[in-house]
């Protein structure tokens, strides 16, 4: 089991994702912005991340920077939840730091199994 912060500003999103990451057994805090992702990590370091980019406040890239800039967090797994798939704009979130870029509409299963290689390639 790993404990996972999820930040979505759409609620229903956000719910899903935390219903299929707990269904797999993980404990998830989800929180509806990028500041309160970074503050939840801060606050009780996760084992990974799953951040949406377009959020009012913090963004999921500002927050991935915060999280990378911070030495008792750079180390954790991050994913961008997005419906931005531009090219650009991809390779924008991997170059701010995210180990893994999904664009919506995803399918939940696909999410558990990226969320479950990450986990698994950092043990």
């Amino acid at each position: 089991m790993a404990n996972i912060v999820v930040a979505d500003d759409d609620v229903d999103i956000r719910e899903l994702v935390a219903f299929k990451l707990s269904t797999l057994g993980h404990e998830v805090r989800a929180v509806g912005d990028g500041g309160a992702a970074v503050e939840a990590c801060r606050a009780a370091v996760p084992d990974l991340v799953v951040l949406d980019v377009m959020m009012p406040g913090v963004s999921g890239l500002d927050a991935v920077r915060q999280i990378r800039a911070d030495p008792t967090l750079s180390h954790l797994p991050v994913i961008l939840l997005t419906a931005r798939a531009q090219e650009s704009d991809v390779e924008t979130g991997l170059h701010s730091g995210a180990d893994a870029y999904i664009t919506k509409p995803f399918s939940p299963r696909d999410l558990g199994e990226r969320v479950e290689s990450l986990l698994a390639s950092r043990a």
